[in-house]
């Protein structure tokens, strides 16, 4: 069996969760059946990259994403599956099942009809991007959705689609490699002091993540806020950002803003001291980062938005806060208030954290969710 994995994020250009799903599926896949990895950008080692079209240079990026799937297409001649990830490689699958006439199954990351707000970053091609992923998921063999809540969603948001070919295989952790750190060295290198409490967050910068959310509630949260914040989507969300950030630096102290990506080994050290990991996304199919954060044994407090109350258990890894964007001042209150019960109260913020690491290891390994893949290729190709 040999699979074409078409995706845009591969190492080291791995950015987000869909991109970290990615690379460590095809790692446990490739123990298993032969895998062809297609990404986006140069040259890798362990994949084949593919670049956009030099005469669309300067064209909406959306375009340009339309036009690597074009480009990966021909690729896939060899193939007896294609899998895509995200609707920026979506197309690819859509167009080597219909050229090369081998089944395609698409992962959902995230929904465009869910994001609204991509229209910011995107413009006009905010309606190709959601074109590409409807045209893909309607047509697909298998659409794999990263949890429950995420597959209602997709049902919800494509009725043509037939519920059957909506399958649940969950996100997954490397347990060893996001595992509790001693060393305090990178904390001390940004201006982290290791014996004062902090609240973590790590993401991007976008309306997704809730990140201003989180800035509006941390007025007089007690200990540290960190906030390992980069990529914004548009220059008006990082300029926001700045400014709630320089806001709340004039209101208190203790505020780290560490904008640069940082190596995982970096990141991991950040979560294994964090007192409390702060995710308020508005919107989460399921949220790996809350897994990262509990696989290095730290208590979670998160909006209760899609997938995320599958990860946290409330009560028990960590705190569920309701979301309702018809009230984000509830919201935030009701954050500022669950951080910081646990920033007050760091035994039971490390005794969640113990129940976190034990939940990451038991129940999101990603040998099984590779075996289930495997499982439901061989699935599709019996037909």
């Amino acid at each position: 069996m040999r699979i074409g994995l078409v995706t845009r994020e591969w190492p080291p250009d791995v950015y987000g969760g869909a991109g970290v799903h990615v690379e460590y599926l095809a790692r446990e896949l490739r123990r298993l059946v032969d895998v062809d990895v297609h990404c986006f950008g140069g040259p890798r080692a362990d994949a084949t990259g593919h670049e956009a079209d030099p005469q669309l240079v300067g064209a909406n990026a959306a375009l340009q994403t339309l036009s690597v799937d074009l480009r990966m297409t021909p690729a896939l001649d060899s193939c007896d599956l294609v899998h895509s990830h995200t609707w920026y490689a979506n197309l690819a699958g859509h167009l080597g099942k219909l050229l090369h006439g081998i089944p395609h199954v698409m992962t959902c990351h995230s929904l465009e009809p869910l994001r609204p707000w991509k229209a910011e970053q995107l413009g006009g091609g905010y309606r190709l991007s959601s074109w590409a992923e409807q045209t893909a998921v309607e047509a697909a063999d298998a659409v794999v959705a990263v949890s429950a809540g995420m597959a209602r969603d997709v049902v919800a948001a494509y009725p043509e689609l037939d519920p059957a070919r909506v399958h649940v295989v969950h996100n997954g952790i490397d347990a060893d490699e996001y595992r509790p750190v001693e060393g305090t060295d990178v904390l001390e290198r940004h201006g982290v002091d290791p014996a004062t409490p902090y609240a973590l967050f790590v993401g991007r910068i976008t309306r997704q993540k809730g990140l201003s959310h989180l800035l509006r509630a941390a007025r007089d949260l007690p200990g540290q806020l960190v906030l390992c914040a980069g990529a914004p989507d548009t220059p008006e969300i990082a300029a926001e950002a700045r400014e709630l950030v320089a806001g709340l630096q004039r209101t208190r102290d203790g505020v780290v803003w560490i904008q640069e990506m940082l190596p995982r080994q970096d990141v991991v050290q950040l979560l294994s001291h964090a007192t409390v990991f702060v995710c308020p996304s508005v919107y989460e199919p399921l949220g790996i980062v809350n897994l990262e954060a509990m696989a290095c044994g730290t208590a979670v407090v998160a909006s209760a938005v899609g997938g995320i109350p599958e990860v946290v258990d409330d009560g028990t890894t960590g705190i569920l806060v309701p979301y309702d964007d018809r009230d984000p001042a509830g919201f935030e209150v009701g954050l500022s208030s669950r951080v910081g019960e646990l920033l007050s109260d760091p035994a039971r913020a490390a005794a969640m954290g113990t129940a976190g690491r034990a939940r990451a290891v038991d129940q999101f390994g990603w040998a099984a969710i590779a075996a289930r893949t495997v499982e439901l290729y061989a699935s599709v190709l019996a037909g």
